[in-house]
């Protein structure tokens, strides 16, 4: 039976199967970041505010971080054919369902069904990915699984600035329907399931588990979310959610230690690759989505660009990522892992560090240049840190695996925003305090350009208000200067951390091209 399973194929053609897939998981990853800049939109349509409508992602995080890491137990249980079907229909409902609503309230409950469906459609097609394909061949597949992944959450804002300005929010929903059916017709015909996966469907629910898991991860997504928002621990309703996350958490990891049909195997963290691999992911989705986060922040705040040209200056990290996949499919197999992830954790340090330089007399391509840096960078890190991650893996363990190692992505994601967020305003305060000591009469610098302004002034206002006038305009120039260095000081941490990635590349241990053998059971 061992040899039965090592030596399975699909029936299909695996590139078909990868189409089926892709078609579903380029729907999702879009979804995580589509709805951003129709914010504004959605709240004043709806009667809510900002801030309110902000739920309309926190609500979808939060359902979708809770599905991930059951993934593997709900491909076992209902088979993994079926089960990606149903996600893709949930979705796709769920989509018609928001494109409709007519209240905040509702749409948020349609996002939660939204966010559901979407959580196991991403590992589950990864999968049927790595399945599909051959070991030595596995490169390629998770070089096209690496297309939706990376450059879908770099087009949703884009996308969904232009369709929100040129038709309504309630088409960055609608546009999922003809694709959700397409993915679902596919999948139905062409995707199947691997012998060992039908063995396993009569396991067991842990249901402590699984009720310990939504705590610690629901609470968790609304502490990242709304954190700096009151003002971390002086809220005491956050407080009182870290307390509960911490204590879901550690009850959860024990649970599932002792467990007999744990809803999540942890056991897995013992393969070294995975355990090193999971770290990396982290730290990557904290970079990928932080710089995501910032960067139209500075364009609009700072340099006054509108939502959808900040979002045309990410474009181009889309296209680099897209291009250099290829390539990279390619290489995985003939060039050993381990540099070419260093390759990719030292162009992203560069392409970090690079905008580090920003300043407020800079043009367009010191943001575009960098940006197809980092989308190269990305691509180079991306696959063959997926196949080094998961090589050492059994194939019955690949649902599991797949569930955690896109759990931990959103997660460093979700860490990696709130710590923007956070760091920007507070940076700006810092920076803000040690710079206006400089605004006294014994700095020179000061006098002279105090002097220059309020003679700037004067000649078209009088002398009178002149005075007045000049310092607040040099106070205003300090306020924008203090907020850029905030974002000088994030980018160039996010270079920082990338350099100190490289040490843990060496400790995997190398994927031989023929692929590890499948053990019975």
């Amino acid at each position: 039976m061992a040899e039965q399973e090592q030596l399975w194929r699909p029936r299909h053609n695996p590139w078909l199967i990868a189409v089926a897939v892709m078609a579903a998981t380029f729907m999702e990853v879009l979804d995580t970041s589509v709805a951003n800049v129709a914010l504004p939109h959605i709240a004043g349509n709806l009667s809510a505010t900002t801030e309110e409508a902000t739920w309309v992602l926190t609500s979808y995080l939060v359902s979708n971080a809770i599905i991930l890491p059951i993934t593997g137990w709900l491909g076992n249980y209902f088979g993994r054919k079926r089960l990606l079907v149903i996600c893709i229909f949930l979705f796709t409902l769920a989509s018609m369902l928001c494109g409709t609503a007519a209240s905040l309230g509702f749409l948020i409950f349609a996002r939660v069904f939204q966010g559901a469906g979407g959580g196991a459609m991403l590992p589950i097609s990864q999968a049927v990915l790595l399945e599909s394909f051959p070991p030595a061949r596995r490169g390629a597949a998770m070089a096209v699984f690496a297309m939706g992944v990376v450059v879908a959450p770099i087009l949703g804002p884009t996308l969904g600035g232009w369709i929100t300005d040129n038709y309504s929010w309630r088409w960055i929903f609608y546009i999922n329907l003809p694709v959700g059916l397409f993915a679902m017709g596919m999948a139905q015909g062409l995707v199947e399931d691997p012998p060992y996966i039908k063995r396993n469907r009569a396991a067991r629910i842990d249901f402590v588990g699984f009720s310990l898991l939504a705590v610690w991860l629901a609470t968790l997504q609304v502490i990242l979310d709304k954190g700096q928002q009151k003002d971390w621990f002086e809220s005491r309703w956050i407080c009182w959610l870290t307390a509960i996350s911490t204590v879901s958490m550690i009850t959860f990891i024990v649970r599932e230690f002792i467990a007999g049909h744990p809803i999540v195997d942890l056991r897995i963290l013992g393969n070294r690759n995975f355990t090193i691999g999971l770290m990396l992911m982290t730290l990557v989705g904290g970079v990928l989505y932080g710089t995501t986060a910032a960067l139209p922040i500075f364009l609009q705040t700072l340099m006054g660009y509108p939502a959808l040209q900040s979002g045309y200056a990410l474009s181009p990290r889309g296209i680099g990522a897209f291009i250099t996949t290829f390539i990279i499919g390619r290489l995985v197999g003939r060039v050993r892992n381990r540099w070419l992830m260093s390759i990719g954790f030292s162009l992203l340090a560069i392409s970090s560090f690079w905008l580090g330089r920003i300043n407020m007399e800079m043009g367009m391509p010191s943001v575009v240049w960098p940006s197809v840096l980092n989308g190269v960078a990305i691509s180079f890190i991306f696959v063959p840190l997926t196949t080094a991650t998961m090589g050492h893996l059994r194939q019955e363990q690949m649902g599991n695996a797949t569930g955690l190692f896109n759990l931990m992505r959103n997660l460093g994601g979700s860490v990696g925003i709130a710590f923007v967020t956070t760091m920007l305003e507070r940076g700006a305060q810092a920076h803000q305090s040690l710079m206006v000591s400089h605004l006294t009469a014994y700095d020179p610098a000061f006098v002279q350009r105090l002097a220059a302004t309020k003679a700037a002034v004067a000649a078209q206002n009088g002398a009178v208000a002149a005075v007045t006038q000049a310092y607040s305009l040099i106070y205003d120039k300090l306020i924008q200067q203090a907020k850029l260095w905030a974002f000088v000081d994030n980018f160039r941490l996010f270079g920082a951390i990338c350099l100190t990635c490289i040490p843990l590349i060496f400790l995997f241990k190398k994927v031989k091209r023929g692929g590890p053998k499948v053990a019975a059971h």
